[in-house]
């Protein structure tokens, strides 16, 4: 199975459930990437001393791309419209939530690049 057909099936909802599998999928994605990006900021900001934030930064941008993609391929493998059970709303709720993470993300790699290491 190449990279492209595991993300179709991953955005349909793959062999596991209904049509909602894949936008469930993409919003855990995006929330994770959410949760990492707010991290990271709280890393950059000396809020919290565990991990790096350059890494926890690329890594929120990383997820929060990949909840947008998933979101997308969702939509646009869907059939129906909102209310059908095929998981319409989840999806275009994730595609705001990957961007967040993907703009957390980019803010804590500007904050790291701009702090001067103290250790």
């Amino acid at each position: 199975m190449s990279a492209a057909e595991a993300l179709m099936v991953a955005a349909e909802g793959g062999v596991i459930g209904d049509g909602r599998t894949g936008a469930n999928l993409a919003l855990g994605v995006g929330l994770v990437g959410v949760a990492i990006g707010w991290l990271t900021l709280a890393r950059v900001a000396g809020r919290i001393n565990t991990g790096n934030a350059r890494t926890g930064a690329v890594s929120a941008m990383a997820v929060g791309l990949a909840g947008t993609v998933l979101a997308v391929l969702h939509l646009a493998t869907s059939s129906g419209g909102p209310g059908t059970g095929n998981g319409i709303v989840g999806a275009i709720a994730a595609i705001p939530l990957g961007l967040i993470a993907m703009i957390l993300g980019r803010r804590a790699l500007n904050r790291s690049r701009r702090t001067v290491p103290t250790g």
